[in-house]
């Protein structure tokens, strides 16, 4: 962390998981375009701080701090608590946008490994055929798919809690979380649709059967989602989570948003849009009016249905 930099008097206050690089740097940079002051999280310390010192050097803005963060790592998740109590006393804005993809992948996504011919079939494909390329250059394992459950659901849900009271300690507290259309999960949509009844209780026992079904090999006959499975499963959850969330914390803005099918290491570069239409689409739920919702689903800059 950069105790050096300081952050821009009754500036609102955001944090960023896994903003060293893709949407969630993108975030960062148009979060602090905004004169938000931005914490800017990410797992590796060096990439993290790398990050934030390029985006500061590139925008010459100075509202930009880092501090490490594992969202999987309670220690971790404790240690920014306790950071971002003793320097700001609250937070403003969570962006929770770190996540993997819970597969294996035939290309190393760190590097982008992807060939010019592989580059060059992709351009003339559409959505659908994208997704099926992905799909072919990926494998998902029950290692994988409990690996899933635990980063995108479980870890996202720890942070949340812990800075659960820095964003009661504003007035204006909101949680964005970044969601996907494929956690508009068709096969689940009355259980999960059921927001008065459900509860985070019960989005652990689905989540605990599909890693079960999973292992079993009986994820199509249970209804559960043939492809990319705990992706979609864990990003459904987070959907049912943040309505909880809403509905339970009133004084909170909760919302989810879709960034769309984006070009970064997690898609193996197979989207379609540019990290900075997609960083555009997750800043501007972030920027919400005070008046603005909760607890609903955005996607292209506009609500939709959580199903």
């Amino acid at each position: 962390m950069e105790s050096h930099v300081v952050p821009v008097a009754n500036a609102r206050v955001a944090v960023v998981t896994g903003g060293n690089k893709g949407i969630g740097l993108e975030v960062c940079r148009q979060l602090a375009g905004s004169g938000v002051t931005v914490v800017l999280t990410a797992r590796d310390e060096a990439r993290g701080a790398a990050a934030a010192d390029e985006l500061r050097a590139t925008t010459g803005l100075s509202g930009v701090l880092f501090h490490q963060l594992d969202i999987t790592d309670a220690p971790s998740v404790a240690r920014l608590a306790g950071f971002l109590k003793t320097r700001f006393g609250k937070l403003d804005i969570l962006v929770n946008n770190a996540a993997i993809g819970g597969v294996e992948y035939a290309h190393d996504p760190d590097y982008c490994s992807v060939t010019s011919t592989e580059k060059e079939k992709l351009s003339g494909m559409d959505r659908d055929r994208r997704l099926g390329w992905l799909w072919e250059n990926c494998r998902e394992t029950y290692d994988t798919a409990k690996e899933g459950l635990r980063t995108n659901y479980y870890g996202t849900k720890q942070v949340t809690q812990a800075l659960l009271p820095l964003l009661q300690a504003t007035d204006d507290g909101r949680i964005v979380n970044v969601s996907s259309d494929f956690g508009q999960l068709r096969e689940l949509k009355r259980e999960l649709n059921d927001i008065d009844s459900l509860t985070q209780e019960r989005l652990d026992e689905l989540l605990d059967m599909f890693l079960k079904d999973f292992e079993a090999g009986t994820v199509e006959t249970r209804g559960w989602p043939m492809y990319f499975s705990a992706y979609k499963v864990a990003k459904a959850a987070m959907n049912a989570y943040s309505r909880i969330l809403a509905r339970d914390h009133p004084e909170l803005r909760v919302n989810c948003v879709h960034p769309g099918y984006v070009k970064t290491d997690l898609t193996i570069h197979s989207g379609l849009l540019t990290v900075q239409e997609g960083g555009s689409r997750v800043a501007m739920v972030a920027l919400l009016p005070a008046s603005g919702p909760t607890g609903a689903f955005f996607e292209d800059f506009k609500e939709s249905s959580f199903v």
